[in-house]
């Protein structure tokens, strides 16, 4: 029996029911499939679309081609057409998609004929495929056409079977995007009849596609394929669903699956066999490329080749990368146990038997060292691939290095002038050592095909003039032939190891060069604190590392704006419009890519996983460095970087301004629950004596009345000091304060002080303490007594009714200081400093109020004055607060 644990959906089914929940709200692309030109596509399209209209949908035909066709035409009807955009090219105005017509249009669902198109040069992607993706990218529905031949796993497949290679193709991604595939299908014998009857082409073009494309064998072949690819996905709903709600079933082990390239005109064919065994196998696929130092040169020459097919398998859904190591089938073998691969595919070796005996083939050295890995050997036709890419892109020529090649017989020949006095004191065989060397020279300085033909000629010299009978070829010692062997065998192994080992010298630099490069700039753009900083930090090592010129833009106030750029590099209006792009659309555009392919530079998206912050815009010194695999890495890995850099600087910024503004809630709730506190006690008061001063005069006697009166001036008085204090601290921090100095007796401004709190000193013992004779002092008068006001309100406030107050002022040598001190609870020692903090507030006795403003106005006034204020502890309890201002003028110009 069950546990029922074992019927739950796993992990994985989970995350992809939540990834299938969250695909339900983009936009949704739906295919009609069919196996050739003429089986109603488009007429089972726009049936569908005029279902959606009848439905209540928005739907819009993009792009939708009749042929002329009548029924097709009627169908039209009612739909809202949007106007084809010509493109001029070679003096023909060409109709393509309008796509920012559409997208501006943006209707619920758009009608977009002829998927695998290409579009006319200069528009802004290469392929209508592209179109619909940024289509589906800005929410819009899409209904498409295409045919089963245009999808790029099978197009060797179908070149196999009707003779004809289609240039026109789609990435498999999109099968695996789409909702819905809708399968359109009639019988090949109706297919026929219609191509005679002109429904399909025109008669010339009909007669054609009949003798070529239009066989009944391959119209059955076309239409299974079209068959089983929709019976596929038909499978995979099927298994979706059932493990959705853990229906019990004979799931299959998950595979991975890998395939090795290597440049090669093969590579095309074993990428499209392993897409097509991982859809059979419904399992995730890599392809890798090795690179290994011996042969450097030939990758540079075909590095074009390379990157095509990478871009190719990662068009096909695979996840790629390249490797460096000098054994490949141990680098194979270890990727695959790092990704956990459990198939390698591998071509079958298709050069002679006899070279198979010289060097193992890659085949046999993986399954050698395979393990439990399962190997795969694909074979190719060597003739058809071999002319088909003859007929597509002919291979680069190699050049003969013939300059390498004069040295070499000019070493050979350097070498033998040097034997020959040496001839007289050593034996024969030992000049062979000399020999060696300069094989050993060449191998160093020429490379290895020259030094292969150095021992080639060291042997023929050797023998021409040092063994006897010299300056012949004959030998009459048959011993000799071990030493011409040996001679030559050696100077081989030794040509082949040196230039090996110079290339791997080479690839180690290279290497060097890119880890050294990221390196310097991750380094500086962990030093840098500021956008500035981050953007050098970009411009110099892309400048640097890659010989480019580097523009950098981001978006300020909806719109790029270039911030830095190199020397000699200026974005014209096409430039900043491809920019644009990429940025609205995180993909890289331009230059090496496959959109908007006639701009100059490469674009590329500075975006981390979260969002895009801007661009790149890079021009490489040459052409082919666009689609070399090391530059686009290195390039990609800066982008990161710096995307990355920038999310961090924009992530500190958030997080300073978050805590301002939590600093600014505290402050201001500090403020209110102060206010509300201050506010309502003081206006209780007032609204209770005048209460009972309105509803009960005529019986209240005169002594109440008066002091009911007195209690609301008090309390007036105080409100008014409260209101005050708002308004000093505001203008203080608005810079808004001036002072006006003036000469002013101390005694006087004490005076002032003491006025405004006489009804609360008049139960309090004070002591003033002011020596007769002082001098007159430099000082805005109402200020300095709002100080002293403040300073005896708070002493009144934190000490008891028994304790005394005590004011003192005295001139020394260069300052006034004004003292008060109380003997009240005093203030902490750790809290010294924060007591003339704004809102900072020590626990008052009971009836006490305050906003906290009070120390803080003082210090701001007397911070003006030039002069200092400070807080201690007396000793016996209490708090001594001392002013001391400058008898001079000192200010701070507030």
């Amino acid at each position: 029996m069950r546990n029922d644990e074992d019927l739950r959906p796993s992990p994985e089914t989970l995350l992809r029911v939540a990834q299938a929940e969250e695909e339900k709200e983009r936009a949704k692309l739906k295919i009609f499939l069919g196996y050739a030109p003429g089986v109603g596509k488009t007429y089972a399209m726009l049936e569908a679309a005029q279902l959606r209209v009848r439905d209540g949908r928005d739907v819009a035909a993009a792009y939708v081609e009749s042929h002329g066709r009548s029924e097709t035409d009627l169908l039209l009807e009612g739909l809202e057409q949007i106007a084809k955009k010509g493109i001029d090219y070679q003096g023909v105005s060409l109709p393509e998609m309008d796509i920012d017509a559409v997208l501006a249009r943006h209707p619920q669902i758009a009608l977009v004929d002829e998927l695998a198109h290409t579009n006319a040069p200069g528009s802004r992607h290469e392929k209508r495929w592209q179109d619909v993706e940024e289509l589906l990218a800005a929410g819009i529905d899409v209904y498409t056409t295409v045919n089963i031949q245009h999808f790029e796993s099978l197009n060797d497949l179908v070149a196999q079977i009707t003779g004809v290679t289609v240039r026109e193709t789609v990435p498999d991604r999109l099968l695996d995007l789409a909702v819905e595939i809708r399968l359109v299908d009639i019988p090949p014998e109706d297919l026929l009849q219609r191509l005679k009857e002109g429904k399909v082409y025109l008669p010339k073009r009909a007669a054609m596609a009949a003798d070529k494309f239009f066989k009944p064998g391959n119209l059955m072949a076309l239409r299974e394929l079209s068959l089983r690819r929709a019976a596929s996905r038909v499978d995979d709903q099927m298994r979706a669903y059932m493990e959705s709600r853990s229906i019990e079933g004979p799931w299959h082990v998950a595979e991975k699956l890998l395939v090795c390239i290597s440049g090669s005109p093969f590579s095309e064919k074993l990428i499209r066999i392993t897409r097509r065994l991982a859809d059979e196998m419904k399992a995730p696929w890599h392809t890798v490329y090795i690179e290994t130092p011996g042969v450097g040169k030939e990758v540079r020459e075909n590095r074009e080749r390379v990157w095509r097919d990478l871009r190719l398998a990662e068009s096909l859904g695979a996840q790629v990368g390249t490797l460096t190591a000098t054994q490949v089938a141990q680098a194979l073998i270890d990727y695959a146990h790092k990704n956990n691969i459990t198939k390698i595919v591998v071509g079958k070796p298709a050069k002679a038997r006899w070279r198979e005996f010289l060097r193992q083939p890659l085949v046999d050295q993986v399954i050698r060292i395979s393990g439990s890995i399962d190997v795969y050997v694909v074979s190719i036709d060597p003739g058809g691939e071999k002319a088909k890419v003859t007929a597509a892109a002919p291979a680069p020529r190699k050049e003969v290095p013939w300059g390498g090649y004069l040295k070499a017989f000019l070493l050979v020949m350097t070498t033998s002038l040097v034997c020959e006095p040496a001839r007289h004191y050593l034996a024969p065989t030992n000049l062979v050592m000399m020999y060696l060397l300069a094989v050993v020279l060449a191998a160093t300085r020429l490379g290895r095909r020259p030094a292969i033909l150095t021992a080639f000629l060291g042997v023929l010299a050797f023998d021409f003039f040092f063994v006897p009978p010299r300056f012949t070829f004959a030998v009459t010692d048959t011993e000799y032939f071990i030493t011409f062997a040996a001679l030559f065998i050696v100077g081989v192994v030794i040509s082949t190891l040196v230039s090996r080992s110079r290339e791997r010298a080479e690839a180690i630099r290279e290497r060097e060069q890119q880890t050294s490069s990221l390196y310097y700039l991750t380094r500086e753009l962990s030093a840098s604190t500021g956008l500035d900083g981050i953007l050098s930090a970009l411009l110099k090592n892309i400048e640097e590392s890659l010989n480019a010129k580097v523009a950098v833009l981001l978006p300020e106030e909806n719109r790029l704006k270039v911030l830095q750029e190199s020397e000699e590099l200026r974005l014209d209006i096409k430039e900043m419009a491809v920019a644009d792009w990429a940025f609205r659309n995180g993909q890289p555009a331009g230059r090496g890519t496959d959109t908007l392919v006639s701009a100059s530079l490469l674009h590329l998206p500075l975006q981390t996983t979260g969002d895009t912050f801007g661009v790149l815009a890079v021009r490489l010194q040459d052409e082919v460095e666009y689609h070399s695999p090391l530059s686009r890495r290195l390039l990609q890995a800066f982008v990161s970087q710096a995307a990355f850099a920038i999310e961090r600087v924009r992530l500190v910024q958030q997080a300073e301004e978050a805590q301002l503004m939590h600093a600014r809630e505290t402050l201001e709730r500090a403020l209110l629950n102060s206010i509300s506190h201050d506010l309502r006690t003081p206006l209780v008061s007032i609204t209770g004596a005048l209460g009972a001063l309105r509803d009960q005069e005529s019986i209240l006697e005169e002594d109440t009345r008066r002091d009911l009166m007195d209690a609301a001036w008090e309390e007036a008085a105080r409100l008014n000091r409260f209101v005050a204090n708002l308004l000093d601290m505001t203008r203080l921090e608005s810079g808004a304060l001036k002072l006006k100095r003036n000469p002013a007796d101390v005694e006087d401004v004490v005076g002032c002080a003491l006025a405004p709190l006489e009804p609360q000193l008049a139960k309090r013992k004070l002591v003033v303490s002011i020596p007769p004779g002082l001098p007159l002092v430099a000082m805005d008068q109402i200020l300095m007594t709002q100080v002293l006001v403040n300073l005896i309100d708070n002493a009144l406030k934190y000490s008891p009714p028994e304790a005394p107050i005590e004011v003192s002022a005295r001139v020394d040598d260069t300052v006034l200081t004004l003292e008060v001190a109380d003997r009240g609870p005093g203030v902490p020692e750790s809290d010294l400093g924060r007591v003339f903090e704004k809102f900072y507030r020590i626990p008052v006795p009971e009836g006490a109020g305050g906003t906290g403003l009070g120390l803080s106005i003082c210090k701001g006034v007397v911070d003006a004055h030039g002069g200092a204020i400070r807080a201690q502890n007396r000793e016996g309890g209490g708090l001594l607060v001392r002013v001391t201002i400058p008898l001079r003028s000192n200010d701070k110009g507030v």
